[in-house]
């Protein structure tokens, strides 16, 4: 099993800047893509930022140039720096992973898909 753990989100005026962080940890063999998500009261969960292993990213249109995903694969982490906050940001943000598990010494690795418990970010106008 691989567990994910969030830190870092709370309440921050308009304008504002909050740094999650996202640390993954149990049986890993290999993480790939790290990413998060959000969700709102009463709407579906939404893509905020992905990145590979390789340092690839990718945002939607509505944070792009306000947040910045990084990740430090010694550290099996994964970082959300939001800046310029808006009320719209509003919502319980979840980390995700997926990579490969090991298994036993005669079988290969097993993929995984993970999310943390989640944490609220609240912006006030």
């Amino acid at each position: 099993q691989v567990q994910l753990v969030e830190s870092g989100g709370g309440l921050v005026q308009a304008g504002g800047s909050l740094r999650l962080s996202c640390l993954a940890s149990g049986r890993i063999f290999r993480l790939n893509t790290m990413g998060w998500y959000r969700q709102a009261p009463g709407k579906q969960r939404e893509l905020v930022a992905t990145i590979t292993s390789g340092g690839s990213t990718n945002y939607p249109d509505s944070v792009k140039g306000r947040f910045t995903i990084s990740r430090d694969n010694a550290k099996n982490t994964v970082y959300l720096q939001m800046n310029s906050l808006k009320p719209e940001d509003t919502a319980v943000y979840y980390c995700n992973a997926e990579g490969f598990s090991p298994t036993s010494p005669a079988s290969p690795p097993r993929p995984f898909g993970s999310w943390g418990q989640g944490t609220q970010v609240t912006v006030s106008s």
